[in-house]
C-alpha cells in the first residue's frame, strides 16, 4: 500500500494534479529539476529567506521589523549575506521612488553584522541593486540630485521638468575595508542634446550613440529619469552592465579607467572613458531605426550568464534578461549575445547601431498569462541547462527545461509580507518578490553548514507534500543516476556512481513490478524493456523512487 501511495503521489507531482496548493510549493520534478537552494528577499517584510527545492526554510537573515527590502541580497561563497535595506517608513525622505534603499550591509552566516553602509541624504540616495566584485569591493546604484537651473543649464527641456529636479544614475564602487569610494561612473558626464544650442551638450544625438540624450523621455518628465533597476560586472574584461528600463536599453560601462578618465570621454581599454562603450534595446534612444527595431521593453534582472556555470557552455557570457513590458498582458524572458571582440576591446555595429538584430533565444511559460509581470522580476540560467525564472509581481517562480517542460513552481506565500495559509489566493501584488537566485548544493558556503529543513514560510503547510521528493533529491545526489533514453523503445541504460551498492527496481503506474529487485555495485545495468507495455514507470534505488521512465514501442 505505501508503495502504491508513492507511485500516486508521484503521479500527481508529473501532472501537476496537487490543485490545492496555491502557495509555496506548486510543482516539482526533482529528476529534472537543478538541486540547488533559493534566495528570496520578497518585499514588505525585512527577512532574507534561504529555500531547498521543496520550499522548506533552511537558513535565514532576520532584520528589524521596521526594515525592507532595497532590493537584493547576495550569498557569498565565504557565506557572508551582503544585502541592501531601507527604512519602511521614507515619508519625509528627499529622495524616493519605487526600488529606493538606504544601506548596504554585510553579515555572516550567523547573521551577525559586519559592515554597514549608508547613502541617503538631500541629495543621493542608493536604489534596486549591487554588484560584489571578486575583490569584495561592492558597485552601488545611486540618485543624485539636480536642481531646475542645473538640469536646464546642461540642457534639459524646461517642459520636462515638472518636478523642478532631475535624477540621473551614478555609480560608486565602496571598498569595505575603508568604506571609501574608490571608483565612480556619472550619467550626467555623458550627456548630448540637441534643444538649446545656448547650454551645454549640445550636438547632434544621432551622431553620438555613445553618449546619452538629456532630452530621452518615457515617464512624463518624473525626476526618477533613468531608473537603473540592476548592475552586474564581468571580471574577466572587468566591464558593468547596466539596466536602463526607461531607455529600454541595457549600457556596457569600461571600468578599466580611472575615475577621472570615466568622467571623460576617453581612456581605459576601449579608449571611450566613461562613454557607453554598448547599448542594446532601444536604438530610437539615440535617434537609429525606429519602434520596430525596439527588442526591450522596461527590462529588469540583466546579467551575464556567468554565475556556477563552465566557460565553455554555450550560454556563457551572453546578456540574460526578463522583458517586463512587452505588452500590458504579455512579458518574456531573453538571452542574446552582444559579439563583444576583445581584441580590439569593442562591440560591433551595423552604422550607428549596436548589434544584435535580436534575442539569441526566447523562454515563455505554457501558460503566457503566469508571466505577467510590469516590473520587478528575474532570470537565472542554471548549470543543467534549465532557467529559473521569477514574475515579480504575482511573486510565482518557475523552472523551465529546454524542452519548456515546467519541472519546479514556486509562489512566495506572503500577503503584504506576512505569512499565509496553504490554500490562500492571492492577487498580483500582494506577494511581490524582486528576485531569486538558485546556488548550486556544492556552493562553498554551504560546506559544514546546517541546512536541515526548518519550517515554512506559509501557515499550515502541507508537510507531507515533498517528503518523498526530499529522498529522492538526496539518492540523485549521492549515486548520480543517469538513465536514458527517455523516453525510450527497446532498451534502456542505467548509470551511478561505480562502486556504490544499489538496490535496483522498477514498477508501472499501478505499482506492479516490472523489474525484481537488482542489488548490484558496478555502476551501469542494462534494461531490456522491449516487452514492457507503453506507459509510465518508476525506478527505485534503496526504496526510493528516483526517476520516471516514460516506454513507447
Amino acid at each position: 500500500m505505501r508503495l502504491f501511495t508513492s507511485i500516486l503521489v508521484a503521479l500527481c507531482f508529473a501532472n501537476g494534479l496537487i490543485a490545492q496548493h496555491t502557495v509555496g510549493l506548486l510543482s516539482y520534478n526533482p529528476s529534472k529539476s537543478y538541486d540547488g537552494l533559493n534566495l528570496i528577499y520578497p518585499h514588505n517584510q525585512s527577512t532574507v529567506y534561504l529555500l531547498n527545492n521543496c520550499g522548506e526554510i533552511v537558513h535565514t537573515w532576520t532584520d528589524a521589523a521596521n526594515q525592507r527590502p532595497g532590493n537584493t541580497a547576495y550569498l557569498m561563497p565565504n557565506g557572508n549575506l551582503v544585502k541592501t535595506k531601507r527604512p519602511a517608513n521614507v515619508t519625509n525622505d528627499a529622495i524616493w521612488a519605487g526600488g529606493g534603499g538606504a544601506v548596504v550591509e554585510i553579515r555572516d552566516w550567523e547573521n551577525s553584522l559586519l559592515w554597514s553602509y549608508t547613502l541617503n541624504d538631500t541629495l543621493r540616495r542608493l536604489h534596486h541593486d549591487i554588484a560584489v566584485t571578486p575583490d569584495n569591493t561592492i558597485l552601488m546604484i545611486v540618485w543624485e540630485k539636480k536642481t531646475t537651473i542645473e538640469a536646464i543649464q546642461a540642457g534639459r527641456n524646461p517642459a520636462n521638468l515638472p518636478d523642478n529636479e532631475i535624477w540621473p544614475d551614478y555609480i560608486i564602487e565602496v571598498d569595505p575595508n575603508t568604506s571609501q569610494i574608490i571608483w565612480e561612473w556619472h550619467a550626467w558626464d555623458h550627456l548630448i542634446q540637441d534643444v538649446d544650442p545656448a547650454q551645454n551638450n549640445f550636438g547632434d544625438v544621432a551622431a553620438h550613440p555613445e553618449l546619452i540624450d538629456l532630452n530621452w523621455d518615457t515617464s512624463d518628465g518624473d525626476a526618477d529619469w533613468m531608473h537603473s533597476n540592476a548592475i552586474d560586472y564581468d571580471p574577466i574584461n572587468d566591464q558593468i552592465l547596466l539596466s536602463v528600463p526607461t531607455f529600454h536599453e541595457v549600457w556596457i560601462i569600461d571600468h578599466t579607467t580611472t575615475s577621472a578618465e570615466a568622467a571623460s570621454h576617453s581612456g581605459g581599454f576601449s579608449g571611450r572613458g566613461g562613454d557607453l562603450m554598448y547599448r542594446w534595446g532601444n536604438p530610437v534612444a539615440y535617434r537609429a531605426g525606429d519602434s520596430t527595431d525596439q527588442r526591450l521593453f522596461y527590462q529588469h534582472a540583466a546579467r551575464w550568464i556567468d554565475d556556477f556555470i563552465d566557460p565553455i557552455d554555450p550560454q556563457y557570457g551572453k546578456i540574460q534578461v526578463y522583458n517586463n513590458q512587452i505588452s500590458t498582458t504579455f512579458a518574456q524572458a531573453n538571452v542574446f549575445s552582444t559579439g563583444f571582440d576583445m581584441y580590439t576591446w569593442s562591440f560591433p555595429m551595423n552604422g550607428n547601431v549596436w548589434g544584435p538584430d535580436t534575442y539569441d533565444l526566447t523562454i515563455l511559460h505554457p501558460d503566457p498569462a503566469k508571466m505577467v509581470s510590469d516590473g520587478l522580476s528575474s532570470i537565472q540560467y542554471l548549470p543543467n541547462g534549465n532557467y529559473l525564472i521569477l514574475a515579480g509581481r504575482p511573486g510565482y517562480a518557475f523552472e523551465i527545461t529546454p524542452n519548456q517542460e515546467i519541472v519546479w513552481e514556486y509562489k512566495t506565500p506572503l500577503l503584504n509580507g506576512n505569512p499565509v495559509a496553504q490554500g490562500t489566493q492571492l492577487n498580483a501584488g500582494s506577494n511581490q518578490t524582486f528576485r531569486m537566485d538558485r546556488y548550486p548544493t556544492d556552493y562553498p558556503a554551504f560546506a559544514g553548514r546546517d541546512l536541515s529543513a526548518k519550517g515554512w514560510i506559509e501557515l499550515n503547510p502541507d508537510t507531507a507534500f515533498c517528503d518523498l521528493l526530499v529522498s529522492a533529491v538526496n539518492v540523485n545526489r549521492d549515486y548520480k543516476l543517469e538513465l536514458y533514453p527517455n523516453p525510450a523503445t527497446d532498451m534502456v541504460t542505467l548509470d551511478w556512481t561505480a562502486g556504490i551498492y544499489a538496490d535496483i527496481e522498477v514498477f508501472d503506474a499501478l505499482g506492479k513490478p516490472v523489474q525484481a529487485m537488482m542489488r548490484l555495485s558496478g555502476g551501469r545495468r542494462y534494461l531490456d524493456t522491449s516487452t514492457w507495455p507503453s506507459g509510465m514507470y518508476f525506478v527505485r534505488i534503496n526504496g526510493q523512487t528516483v526517476r520516471r521512465l516514460l516506454v513507447g514501442h
